[in-house]
């Protein structure tokens, strides 16, 4: 213990960096919790979307969405979605599951929905890329 404050004020920009990384990581652990937006992996997404008829947001960007998109989903870019609320209204008392390409984009959006007041919101853990990770079928119809 004697030798710990020494290293720790030689070594200060290590303990920074290690003290960053650690709020960083715990914010991203409990951020979902506090939000009231739960992440769900591709199979627990097809069981809501099968037993509570949920509704599938895509927020990707046009291009992103030409190389395959989820069966029956919505599209609207997350730079667009705070003024397109509007076009899922009707939808706001259903499960919205938002999807993006790897599930950073689609959590920005979960909150956005939060706030207009939208209930059963749930991010798809890992985007496109975990459920073509998990060998299911995307669309490239319109």
């Amino acid at each position: 213990m004697q030798q710990f404050l020494p290293f720790v004020s030689n070594h200060w920009e290590l303990f920074l960096a290690l003290a960053v990384i650690s709020a960083l990581l715990i914010y991203q652990t409990f951020s979902g919790r506090i939000s009231g937006v739960k992440s769900i992996t591709p199979q627990e997404a097809i069981r809501i979307i099968n037993h509570e008829q949920a509704i599938v947001l895509d927020v990707r960007e046009p291009a992103e969405v030409k190389t395959g998109k989820i069966l029956d989903s919505l599209t609207i870019p997350l730079a667009k979605l705070g003024q397109q609320t509007n076009k899922l209204e009707k939808h706001k008392n259903t499960p919205i599951i938002v999807v993006c390409q790897s599930g950073g984009r689609s959590s920005r959006a979960c909150g956005i929905l939060r706030k207009q007041g939208f209930e059963s919101v749930y991010n798809l853990r890992g985007g496109i890329l975990a459920w073509t990770n998990a060998n299911l079928p995307l669309s490239k119809k319109d």
